[in-house]
């Protein structure tokens, strides 16, 4: 059985709110309505999001156009950044790197990659134990899903191996994989390029 994960396509950045408030914008929510209508969602009969704000928007537009609810599981978020709160993008793609390279330490006190790793892996396992036979899309964030990607894909984590390099750089990017038999069937695909 085919399972999706998304990432949330750009957001509305405001340093003075916790990131984890920070809803899609305009652009982040065209998208979303735009791969909607081509109808990649379609199959969908399960949708598992993080409880960030961002990744839940994503979730309601998508949900709402299948007739379907959606779930929210706290360990789909992000990797716990709380320690640094909001940073400018350049410094914030330096720690970003240094998250990747360095899995097995704290970088400014993130959460370590491995722990977010662990944590986003259960929370899949636990999703599809309830849903062998459902098509599931699981709606989150860029960090993690690479955590993720690189489970499935038994392939060491790296930032080699984030949306950024593969996709669109604003996220809205997707891969499909086989829990049951714990492949990564693609890599990270835009929203519009996916087939």
């Amino acid at each position: 059985m085919k399972t999706l994960y998304l990432t949330h396509p750009e957001v509305m950045i405001d340093p003075h709110l916790d990131v984890t408030k920070w809803g899609l914008s305009f652009t982040g929510q065209t998208r979303i309505k735009a791969a909607i209508e081509r109808g990649i969602f379609d199959h969908i009969e399960k949708i598992v999001s993080s409880d960030e704000q961002k990744a839940i928007d994503a979730a309601t537009l998508i949900a709402e156009y299948s007739d379907i609810s959606y779930q929210t599981d706290p360990r789909c978020g992000e990797n716990d950044r709380r320690a640094t709160g909001f940073l400018p993008k350049d410094e914030f793609e330096a720690v970003a790197t240094q998250f990747f390279a360095h899995p097995s330490q704290s970088i400014r006190g993130w959460e370590r990659a491995v722990d977010a790793q662990k944590r986003i892996v259960d929370a899949v396992n636990d999703h599809m134990k309830l849903a062998t036979e459902q098509h599931v899309l699981f709606v989150g964030h860029g960090a993690v899903g690479t955590l993720l990607k690189c489970h499935l894909a038994q392939r060491p984590i790296s930032s080699d191996e984030d949306q950024h390099h593969l996709g669109a750089p604003g996220g809205g990017n997707m891969f499909a994989f086989d829990w049951t038999g714990q492949r990564l069937l693609s890599d990270w695909v835009a929203l519009e390029n996916w087939t």
